[in-house]
């Protein structure tokens, strides 16, 4: 619990602030570079236009590539335009871990996701007050519950997450984190309708977030996106195991919300294996996933922003957890991710995996363009002691993605739309 309070204090004093269309252009990410031990000697850029806030160097945050003592990041643009992955890796000198990857998709996909990215920790951290607030004051977390889905408006009926294998454990800091992920996640897609300068009609973003404090790991999943854990059998062998499940039009549960809805579940016919969320009455937008943040036009229609929410209690047998977008899963399976991060240093698992990703697009989908691949690879170590340092590529201005937004791209109509 302390571990969980200095954290929320850091971020708290910082205030911080596949898909359905191509967009943008660009090259793919520049190498890393060699740690970096004096913060202060690093360059602060303005970025003009951002979606998030200006640059700061944050002791222990990290949203570009790298690597600190416990996590790799990396993140690779595909052929498809602007690289709309954004990814978070956050910790707490005590212990606590927040990691997260954001897979934009849509016109605006890349602001969305960066958003989330930005203002996704800091709503987590206002229920987590919340709570202790009510618990310590009113003595009623029930009621805030209330007050907060009142004031969201959203179907309670749709908002039960999935129960997976990944059982939530019965302590009351994970039922509370639980709790704190869904009503987040709330406030998140109400700011996102609310933005005035991103359009999230027809534009949002996956995320697969991760809690981290002790031993313990909760995690909520939007979209699909997804978790792996690295872990060792009772054979000593090194396995994979999914911790996520991937929300796609076609799952039971998914398909029968959205069908219940008045929202459509097809594949086109050059890529029948493809499962997509259409408008009742329009073959658009085609979104190849059930749950994302944005995407307004289908949020009548099935579409929710509501995390399915798993907890894990590590063993001394689990070596490290990958969080990715799809990219990577549509040609990597979950024992070819953990093998290659495995045989890779910590400093360069991410970037090792991403790079694998490309060549796998470049074997298997020769004719495909290759889509944005983002991970964070999360080794724990108990020996490992959390420094504020940590590597970082060189500093790219985003305002030279951000210019490209001052000329909207439309939503093509409804055909054979990438995911």
């Amino acid at each position: 619990m302390a571990g969980l309070e200095c954290f929320l204090n850091v971020v708290r004093a910082l205030g911080m602030g596949s898909c359905i269309t191509e967009v943008g252009g660009g090259s793919g990410s520049p190498p890393l570079v060699p740690q970096l031990n004096n913060l202060d000697s690093v360059k602060r850029r303005r970025m003009k236009g951002s979606s998030s806030f200006d640059y700061k160097v944050v002791p222990g945050r990290m949203f570009l590539n790298g690597s600190s003592d416990v996590a790799s990041l990396y993140s690779k643009q595909g052929k498809k335009g602007i690289n709309q992955d954004a990814m978070l890796n956050f910790c707490s000198k005590e212990g606590t871990i927040f990691c997260g990857v954001f897979d934009g998709h849509g016109p605006f996909g890349h602001r969305v996701a960066k958003r989330v990215r930005d203002s996704f920790p800091l709503k987590l951290i206002a229920q987590w007050d919340l709570h202790h607030k009510n618990k310590d004051g009113l003595s009623d977390h029930s009621s805030a519950a209330g007050s907060c889905n009142s004031d969201i408006g959203f179907r309670l009926a749709d908002e039960k997450p999935i129960v997976t294998d990944n059982e939530l454990g019965g302590t009351n800091a994970i039922l509370t984190l639980r709790e704190s992920f869904l009503k987040a996640s709330k406030f998140m897609d109400k700011e996102l309708k609310l933005h005035p300068d991103i359009d999230c009609f027809c534009s949002g973003t996956t995320a697969v977030t991760l809690v981290k404090q002790g031993q313990d790991l909760v995690i909520g999943n939007v979209g699909d996106s997804r978790a792996v854990l690295g872990t060792r059998d009772h054979n000593d062998s090194l396995i994979a195991v999914q911790l996520t499940i991937d929300l796609k039009p076609n799952l039971p549960r998914e398909e029968e919300r959205i069908k219940r809805h008045r929202g459509r579940v097809f594949s086109l016919r050059n890529e029948p294996d493809v499962s997509r969320v259409w408008l009742p009455n329009s073959d658009f937008p085609g979104l190849a996933m059930a749950r994302a943040f944005g995407d307004f036009c289908l949020k009548d229609y099935g579409l929710i922003a509501v995390p399915d929410i798993s907890h894990h209690r590590l063993t001394e047998k689990d070596e490290f957890v990958v969080l990715a977008t799809d990219g990577i899963w549509d040609v990597l399976s979950n024992e070819e991710v953990v093998d290659i991060v495995a045989s890779a240093s910590q400093t360069n698992a991410a970037r090792v995996l991403v790079e694998s990703a490309v060549k796998g697009w470049k074997t298997k989908y020769p004719f495909s363009k290759i889509d944005d691949c983002a991970a964070v690879c999360l080794f724990f170590d108990s020996n490992s002691e959390l420094k504020s340092a940590y590597a970082t590529e060189e500093l790219i201005p985003e305002a030279s993605i951000d210019q490209s937004e001052q000329s909207p791209l439309l939503c093509e109509k409804g055909i054979g739309l990438d995911a």
